[in-house]
């Protein structure tokens, strides 16, 4: 008995003494409201390496004996809030969700993803894409209301090469119900979403469909649950958490306003000289949550604002009750904030902080891309947008949101040509695939095709290099070095021959006629390989031994539909790199295509010719136009007598939309003009002149009963009318205007005509 009583005491003893150690424990650590707690770490070496700028602590590396050893602190608890005391708020970020147990959230996250992990592999069926990639759109029903930002996603998949309006050609469907904002608390938010996606007739537990999703879930939780089983289908949304994202068959999207333009495009271009100088090192203007999900990085970013080259500007101004919750900095913060315009903040600064919000995605992505300057992401656990085929680390700094005072050491530490770098390659991301909802759909769609085609897909490296994704399509070659605009970057050049193509619309009268003479003289050229006569008259052709002789093979191939597009469309017939298209009323010698030859094999990724042409801008009418009127720059050269690579066939073929190319032919008008669209808006860069002496022939054909379409009094109004079409329907105006004219060497040189290398170009 004496025994269990000597135990009892002695646990009770240990017992108290455990209680008075914790309560201690807890009071040396607790600070006093009235106390200011500063984190104020020391660090060894914060340097970013040459390649990735992704911030995390620095292992410790060895010191010369001179100098002291600058060590990490080693706290005994982990890194606390930068916040006051006074300004932990009953919610703060420490306590996310806490509105919802974690089962209650397993819960959730279990009802989005219930096939969580889904792949294409299992849960795709790629049978249904046997007959090629395209999309459907399910109809929208009596009564059903869409929101103007879905509606310019649906109308992007419809103008896109991949819209069907047969469900039973389709390979991924589209839901005609708006699922962007799936906000319960917002007035876009769509009911009874569950029993509608149900009784879809293909619905099939969304095997093969494709749900397009902006803003998911409501305050406090924020959680992503979109009100509805998505089953096996394919989630494209905005803010996507890592731990939820099922990689290789979601895709993240950016966050985008309702503003975003429809179409759009730019004028970007690899600067030739290095961009000016920046004010800013780093900036930011947005709001300061005071409590709940995102709020604890904005509270803090006052401890690495200085107010001179770091600009980091937070308001408590927003929402219906915010005084209810504003703190002792509310008042400064907000006079600060007012002080700084926005967008000039965002033009001036070289890095742009882009703090998670409320979801993990920001508008502030788009808007630094934008505006050239570098993002700097404070947003743990975000899936950046299209990150499966974009390279984030040579446009971006990935931080991570716990080690926010390294920032500005971070960027101070990014040299100069570094930023350069980094700065170029968010103006080309921006351009390609963020401008516009339609490159942003556009994208989406294509990265799908890719999976869907994984034998013929493109390589990261077409995605980061320009033109981009978009414009190098794999169909055509997966090898790099096929593509024209690729050749400087590998070091490759152009084959040494040309193809000559021939455009005939008129049947022939004579031995004697302008195109008998036209194949001739290309026919002598060194570097001409073949002959390709296009037949687009609806008489037969002559036989062969009706054509000239020469010394290169001479194909006469028929034109099927007998339309104007139909001299760009992509034939196998064609072998070498280099094409040479020809109108058959042009005249030509061949000292003339021997230059603008060796001229092209220069600028292998542009047009190359004689006719110029120039576009301007008419305000009287707000719109473009297009003048043959000799100045001293040009935006076009004209098919009629151009060199250029045989890849703009395949792309004015499965790139250009078809409501273009059906306006050329409705037109009868015009081809020439689309491909100096198309080829501009892959390089924005101008073509390239070169010397003729003789006039591009615009005279009336006489022969046959087809007259020349020079002649046609409507003409030249149907040109103007093209500008406006084809300008419209991109949503911006991609040529580009040029003051150089490219001559042979000893051109009208004061010295012997034995002298010079195309003595023919003169005499003419």
């Amino acid at each position: 008995m004496q025994a269990t009583q000597r135990y009892l005491l002695v646990s009770v003893g240990a017992g108290l003494i455990f209680l008075l150690y914790l309560w201690a424990l807890q009071a040396e650590f607790q600070p006093q409201p009235s106390q200011r707690r500063e984190v104020r770490p020391q660090y060894r070496d914060d340097r970013p390496s040459r390649d990735m700028y992704h911030l995390r602590p620095q292992p410790p590396v060895e010191r010369s004996p001179s100098r002291a050893p600058r060590r990490w602190p080693e706290p005994p608890q982990p890194l606390e809030p930068y916040l006051e005391w006074g300004e932990q708020e009953e919610d703060s970020p420490q306590l996310h969700h806490q509105h919802s147990s974690p089962s209650e959230r397993r819960a959730i996250r279990d009802n989005i993803y219930r096939n969580k992990r889904c792949r294409m592999e299992t849960c795709f069926d790629v049978s249904r894409c046997q007959a090629g990639f395209r999309v459907y759109i399910y109809p929208l029903q009596r009564g059903d209301q869409i929101s103007g930002t879905y509606q310019k996603i649906l109308s992007s998949i419809q103008d896109s090469r991949f819209h069907t309006a047969d469900p039973t050609k389709a390979c991924v469907f589209v839901l005609a119900v708006d699922t962007l904002d799936r906000d319960r608390l917002s007035g876009q938010y769509v009911h009874n979403l569950k029993s509608r996606v149900r009784s879809l007739p293909t619905w099939n537990d969304g095997r093969n469909h494709l749900i397009f999703n902006l803003y998911s879930g409501t305050w406090p939780d924020y959680t992503e649950d979109l009100g509805f089983e998505v089953g096996q289908a394919m989630l494209a949304r905005a803010s996507a958490d890592v731990a939820s994202f099922r990689p290789n068959f979601d895709i993240s999207v950016p966050l985008f306003s309702k503003d975003h333009p429809l179409k759009a495009g730019g004028v970007y271009a690899a600067p030739s000289r290095p961009p000016p100088a920046r004010r800013y090192r780093l900036v930011f203007k947005g709001k300061r949550y005071l409590t709940g999900i995102g709020s604890e990085t904005r509270n803090a970013l006052y401890h690495i604002h200085n107010g001179e080259d770091i600009i980091l500007l937070t308001t408590c101004k927003h929402g219906k009750d915010w005084q209810k919750h504003q703190d002792s900095r509310c008042d400064r913060d907000n006079l600060q904030y007012a002080k700084f315009d926005y967008l000039e903040l965002l033009h001036n600064s070289s890095f742009c902080l882009v703090p998670r919000g409320r979801r993990l995605g920001s508008f502030r992505f788009l808007e630094a891309l934008q505006a050239g300057c570098v993002p700097v992401i404070l947003s743990n656990g975000w899936e950046l947008p299209f990150s499966e085929v974009i390279d984030w680390r040579k446009a971006a700094i990935l931080g991570d949101e716990r080690l926010l005072l390294q920032i500005p050491s971070i960027t101070r530490a990014v040299s100069e040509e570094k930023v350069s770098a980094l700065r170029q390659q968010t103006q080309f991301l921006w351009d390609a695939y963020f401008s516009s909802v339609d490159k942003i759909v556009s994208t989406t769609l294509e990265i799908l095709q890719d999976r869907v085609d994984a034998h013929q897909s493109r390589s990261r490296l077409m995605w980061n290099l320009l033109p981009g994704g978009l414009y190098a399509l794999p169909q055509f070659s997966t090898d790099l070095s096929q593509f024209p605009f690729y050749y400087a970057a590998l070091g490759e050049r152009p084959q040494q021959q040309f193809t000559a193509v021939v455009h005939l619309v008129t049947p022939l009268q004579a031995q004697v006629s302008p195109v008998m003479k036209l194949v001739i003289a290309v026919a002598k050229s060194k570097f001409c390989a073949q002959m390709v006569v296009l037949w687009n008259v609806d008489k037969p052709s002559p036989p062969r031994n009706k054509w000239p002789s020469t010394s290169v093979p001479l194909t006469v191939v028929q034109g099927r539909s007998k339309t104007m597009s139909s001299r760009f469309i992509h034939r196998d017939v064609i072998a070498t790199d280099a094409v040479l298209s020809l109108d058959e009323d042009t005249v030509l010698s061949t000292n003339e295509v021997d230059f603008a030859f060796v001229v092209w094999q220069s600028f292998p990724e542009r047009i190359v010719g004689f006719p110029a042409r120039s576009h301007y801008w008419d305000p009287s009418r707000s719109r473009w136009g297009y003048t043959s009127k000799w100045t001293n720059d040009y935006s076009m050269v004209l098919t009629g007598a151009a060199f250029y690579h045989r890849y703009y066939h395949f792309l004015f073929s499965h790139y250009v939309p078809a409501s273009l190319r059906a306006e050329v032919d409705r037109r009868d008008n015009c081809e020439d003009i689309l491909m100096n669209f198309l080829v501009s808006a892959v390089t924005k860069l101008p073509p390239v002149k070169v010397t003729q002496k003789k006039q591009y022939k615009e005279s009336m054909m006489t022969q046959g009963t087809r007259a020349s379409r020079w002649a046609d009094p409507d003409h030249f109004a149907q040109r103007q009318a093209c500008m406006s079409v084809f300008s419209g329907r991109l949503g911006f105006m991609p040529l580009q205007h040029s003051q150089m004219r490219l001559d042979p060497l000893l051109f009208r040189d004061q010295v012997s005509i034995l002298r010079k290398k195309y003595r023919d170009i003169e005499r003419l």
